[in-house]
């Protein structure tokens, strides 16, 4: 008796287990596919269709994809290598006009400054570098009067105002030229004396020191003309580079003649007096 009653309490027990059992693996296979349906495909699709427009992406292999762009940008590059051509700038233009403006500035420059050496020979311009200060102003002397040659040996003074005479008589007497103005009415008379021996070689000296100086000046333009050539490389064909420089030195050589002409010139005038 007690035997059957514990085979039936057995039986009841392994009973109640397998139900506890299937129970709980309902319960996890409900969740489970509760789950699962709530984060399927379909449902997303579905759920998205209602916010962003409906669009079929293609199959995007990222490796494959890699690969063919970086090869597209090996080919391009080779293209660009290849194909690539070299823009020209024509620069001739530009350094020719610079140069020659240069030169003719150092030429203009040493005109002036032979103007201001006194020969035996009276000129007009070799008084228009003198600085008179009239009413406290300083102007050249060309702007305040007209000067005239009278004859080989004498120049003539003549003031726009009357009233500057005297300003004018003291710039040319304190001039380096030596030479003393007389009074004669409204206008001042200077002559011209005659150079000595010293004074004839110190000047010759003078004339060849701005002579060289000029010349420094036009070599000096030469080479910036010459530097900008360089400096532009291969934007620049060698064929017009080498046109190009040899149109600047002969540019440089006809401006050192013009100014070593010059200068013989003056030098030959204050030599014969």
């Amino acid at each position: 008796m007690a035997l059957l009653h514990l085979r039936r309490t057995t039986s009841s027990r392994n009973s109640f287990l397998f139900l506890l059992r299937s129970s709980t693996s309902f319960t996890e296979a409900r969740t489970f596919s509760n789950t699962t349906t709530l984060f399927s495909p379909h449902l997303l699709s579905n759920s998205v269709s209602h916010e962003l427009p409906s669009a079929t992406l293609p199959p995007f292999d990222f490796l494959k994809q890699s690969r063919r762009g970086f090869a597209k940008g090996k080919n391009k590059s080779k293209d660009d290598s290849a194909g690539g051509t070299v823009e020209f700038v024509d620069i001739g233009p530009t350094v020719k006009a610079t140069a020659n403006s240069q030169m003719d500035a150092a030429v203009v420059a040493l005109s002036r400054e032979l103007q201001k050496l006194r020969t035996g020979r009276a000129s007009a311009g070799m008084l228009d570098h003198i600085i008179v200060e009239t009413d406290g102003v300083k102007l050249p002397l060309n702007r305040l009067a007209v000067v005239s040659v009278m004859d080989a040996k004498t120049l003539s003074v003549n003031p726009y105002d009357p009233n500057t005479l005297k300003q004018l008589e003291n710039a040319i007497v304190s001039s380096p030229l030596g030479l003393n103005p007389q009074r004669d009415g409204d206008r001042l008379i200077a002559a011209i004396p005659p150079l000595t021996k010293e004074h004839i070689q110190a000047m010759c000296k003078v004339v060849a020191k701005s002579c060289e100086d000029c010349r420094q000046s036009i070599r000096r333009a030469r080479q910036k003309a010459m530097d900008t050539v360089k400096k532009a490389g291969s934007s620049f064909p060698k064929d017009d580079a080498k046109k190009l420089e040899k149109e600047i030195e002969e540019m440089t050589k006809k401006f050192v003649k013009s100014a070593e002409d010059m200068c013989n010139k003056k030098e030959k005038e204050i030599k014969t007096g």
